[in-house]
Formats: C-alpha cells, sequence, structure tokens
C-alpha cells in the first residue's frame, strides 16, 4: 500500500520549499529567491502522530524558466496533484492575490475536493485579516501560516492527520540500501532513476543542470525497499555561477555521505576530467563503496573495449581503483538492473566482520613477506595486532609501538595485502594505525578465531 501523498502547490515564490522544509523538519529542498528553482518533485516521508506520508514539493506553476524547462516542470505538478490525498495550494500574503494564483485554481479545479487554500507568509498578526481577497479563488477561507517562524505548522499538521487517518496509512519499510548517483552535468543521472523508477520521476533534458536538488526516489526490486538520491550535476569550482548551483553540488556531497553506495556516472562520449577526478575524492574521503557506471556506452561502442577503459580509469581515478566498472545505457535501460545488483553486492560487503584471529593470520604473513624496516636513523616500528572495530566501511586498526615510524609506502603495503585476503575486494578500508606499548602485545596467531 503506497504512502498518502502531500503535495505542496503554488506559483513561484510563495514559499513552497520553505514550507516543505518546516513541515518536514529538514532542509531538504533548496531555497532560493531565485524563481524556478525547484523543478522536480521533491519527496520525503513524515509522520505525524505515527501516521505516515509521503510529503511533496512541486515547482512553481506558471514559471518562466530560463532554460525553458517549464513545460517539464508543469508535467511533474500534474503527477503530484494527480497523486496526492491532499493539495496545499499555497499563496503569498504579502503580495496578494495575483493572476498566477487564479492560473493555478483553475488548473487545481478539478481535484477542489481535495485542495485546501494556504496562505503563506503571515508573519505579523495584521496580515491574516488581509487574506480575505483569496476567497476569490473558490477554496474558501485561507489558513494562515509562516514558514519562516513556524506559524500555522501545528494546524497544517492536524489537516494533514485527518487526510491520513481517512484514506489509511502504514509504517513505511526501512529501505534495504541506499544510492547515491553523482557525477557531472549531464551525465544521464535522472535517466538512470527513471528506469529504476519505471516512471518520468524526474526532469531529463539535454539542458545541463536540469536537476537542482538531491531527490530521493524508493523503488522496489526482488522484494526490497531501495533508495535512489539523485543528485545535481556538478560543474568546475571556477563555473559555478550563483548560490543555486554551490547548494546544489552541497547536497551531492551530503548525499555521498548518506549513501551506502555510491554510483559516479561517467559521461563515455567525454574524457574523464577535473569534476569526476573531485567527484572521486570526496567518495573516497568518505570511504564509500563505489560503482563506477560508464554510462553511454552505446554511443562508445567501437571506439573502446571494455578492458581498455577500464584501465583508462585506473590511471584517471586511482583513488577510487577498487571500485568495479559498469557499463551502461540509461536512456535504452541497458545494464540498468545489473548495476544495481552490483551495487547490493558492495553494500553486503561492506557489512562483513572479520575476527581477530584470521586478521592477525594475514598481519603475520604481511610481515614474513616484508617487514617494516629502520629509515634515517630510526629504529623499524614494531607490530602488535591488528583487529576490526568496525563496518561500514570495514575498519581495522594495527596496533604498533610507534606510529610515526611507519612510513606511507608500508602502509599501502599492508592495506594492499588485506585487500588481497579479506572479503573486501571492491570496497574501500580504513586501516587506522594506534600506538600501543610492547607490554600489551600478545600471540596474535592465539587471539579469537
Amino acid at each position: 500500500m503506497p504512502l498518502p501523498v502531500i503535495a505542496i502547490v503554488g506559483r513561484p515564490n510563495v514559499g513552497k520549499s520553505s514550507l516543505f522544509n518546516t513541515l518536514a523538519r529538514t532542509r531538504m529542498s533548496i531555497v532560493d529567491p531565485t524563481p524556478g528553482v525547484t523543478r522536480d518533485r521533491v519527496s520525503t516521508i513524515c509522520d505525524v502522530d505515527d501516521l505516515y506520508f509521503e510529503l511533496v514539493d512541486t515547482g512553481g506553476h506558471g514559471i518562466v524558466d530560463r532554460d525553458d524547462l517549464g513545460e517539464h516542470v508543469e508535467r511533474q505538478i500534474r503527477y503530484a496533484v494527480e497523486q496526492a490525498a491532499l493539495i496545499l495550494f499555497l499563496v503569498d500574503a504579502r503580495e496578494g492575490l495575483t493572476p498566477l494564483d487564479r492560473s493555478t485554481a483553475d488548473m487545481l479545479k478539478r481535484h477542489s475536493d481535495r485542495v485546501r487554500l494556504v496562505a503563506n507568509k503571515v508573519d505579523e498578526p495584521h496580515l491574516a485579516a488581509g487574506t480575505g481577497e483569496f476567497l476569490k479563488l473558490g477554496y474558501g477561507e485561507p489558513l494562515p501560516v509562516s514558514a519562516a517562524n513556524g506559524t500555522g505548522r501545528r494546524e497544517l499538521l492536524e489537516l494533514i492527520k485527518e487526510t491520513v487517518s481517512r484514506v489509511g496509512s502504514q509504517v513505511p519499510a526501512d529501505p534495504a540500501m541506499k544510492i547515491a548517483l553523482v557525477g557531472k552535468r549531464n551525465a544521464g543521472k535522472s535517466t538512470f532513476i527513471n528506469a529504476l523508477a519505471g516512471e518520468e520521476r524526474v526532469i531529463v533534458s539535454e539542458i545541463p543542470g536540469t536537476t537542482r536538488d538531491s531527490i530521493d526516489v524508493r523503488f522496489e526490486k526482488d522484494g526490497r525497499v531501495l533508495v535512489a538520491i539523485d543528485t545535481a550535476g556538478v560543474r568546475k569550482k571556477s563555473k559555478i555561477a550563483d548560490d543555486v548551483e554551490f547548494y546544489a553540488y552541497s547536497r551531492a556531497t551530503q548525499s555521498i555521505h548518506r549513501a551506502d553506495v555510491v554510483l559516479l556516472l561517467i559521461d563515455s562520449t567525454e574524457p574523464v576530467g577535473q569534476v569526476d577526478k573531485r567527484l572521486a575524492k570526496v567518495i573516497a574521503d568518505e570511504a564509500k563503496p563505489c560503482v563506477i557506471v560508464v554510462n553511454k556506452w552505446d554511443q562508445a561502442i567501437g571506439r573502446a573495449g571494455s578492458d581498455d577503459y577500464g584501465e583508462y580509469l585506473d590511471k584517471m581515478l586511482p583513488e577510487i581503483d577498487y571500485a568495479p566498472v559498469a557499463f551502461t545505457s540509461a536512456i535504452a535501460g541497458r545494464n540498468i538492473d545489473a548495476t544495481i545488483d552490483l551495487a547490493a553486492g558492495l553494500s553486503k560487503q561492506s557489512r562483513i566482520r572479520v575476527g581477530t584471529g584470521p586478521l592477525n593470520q594475514m598481519l603475520q604473513e604481511a610481515l614474513a613477506v616484508h617487514a617494516p624496516r629502520a629509515r634515517r636513523g630510526r629504529r623499524a616500528p614494531k607490530l602488535f595486532y591488528a583487529t576490526q572495530i568496525a563496518t561500514e566501511p570495514p575498519t581495522i586498526v594495527v596496533f604498533v609501538n610507534a606510529p610515526d615510524l611507519v612510513t606511507e609506502d608500508y602502509r599501502r603495503f599492508v592495506l594492499n595485502r588485506f585487500r588481497e585476503r579479506l572479503p573486501y575486494g571492491e570496497i574501500p578500508i580504513r586501516l587506522l594505525w594506534r600506538a600501543r606499548r610492547a607490554r600489551a602485545s600478545f600471540d596474535a596467531t592465539r587471539a579469537e578465531h
């Protein structure tokens, strides 16, 4: 049973995204005075008194979009309206009734039984008295609210609660995996998301920078609920033109942080560039499992082979050389399911825990092959034992008498030995080095098995 949808609809700049964030108590939708910032349907799951619903923010009805995406925005609004159990028709109490408000009212007319008029920006009591002119829209007296200071939030939640109670709700399943899709602009992220969702969930356009918010899309695969996070395409730092693009990049990095697995989409028709390298570094710094998704591969066939391209990626993106590569065509739906299966395998790998005994057996074998040496008059470090302290990502601590004596080369050697032997061949491992006095050492081969 799908969750009831509560949609926020209105002309541009009436405060839809601010109200969305206020009701959801999150900063999920970008709020900016620039008209048309929200284009797609941005949604999140909320609850009021254990009644769950999907809250949806929409683009501004009637927007004259600078990228000529107005028709796409309107289609996304219609999708939200058709699915909604309750439509919050938002108007601006400060600006008063406008022709676009009337146009929005006409658009919602055949759904009037599910519409509730809400007047936003009633930041001061005297402004409520001026909302009477909105009666002309034909949806009754508006409910006065202020998304900025939270006035009217409780009343809106009671209205939502009444609706959800009437139509029915259930506790949503926790997602088995969250997948963030990141990449430079026009790499095909939104097309990939729509292929997963089986519908036009986000706007797809040849115009770069179409997606601005990070958008969570829930879908089911093999009986499991998954969440795919569509993110804004990233540009070079020197080309970030305004606050909206800055916020979009910030949301993309936040999405990497909260994902279980990251899909880094690479456009096969273009060389790997600065943006791809920058995102790879963020993924590596966050120690996230990653699939490098080479998209638009149908356009590259004949110009490059998959093996050669894999070697090229190892050279260009060394920070994530552990990441497997998938070759896809999102627009044709080719290899999409297999890529998600691959991501699920990485997520499973990241949750494996290895006992201290096997770890120390591997450490002793590494020492036998290549023991650390003294350098520049300093004594050689003494390695005592290793233990795994966390999963997601797998985190291993090696205790040593003096961590500063361990060179970067030797750290890489030990990490590579662990990677060869442990069931973490395609995911990042965090290897930490901690100081421990010699008297605390023990026979590693007799440790936990």
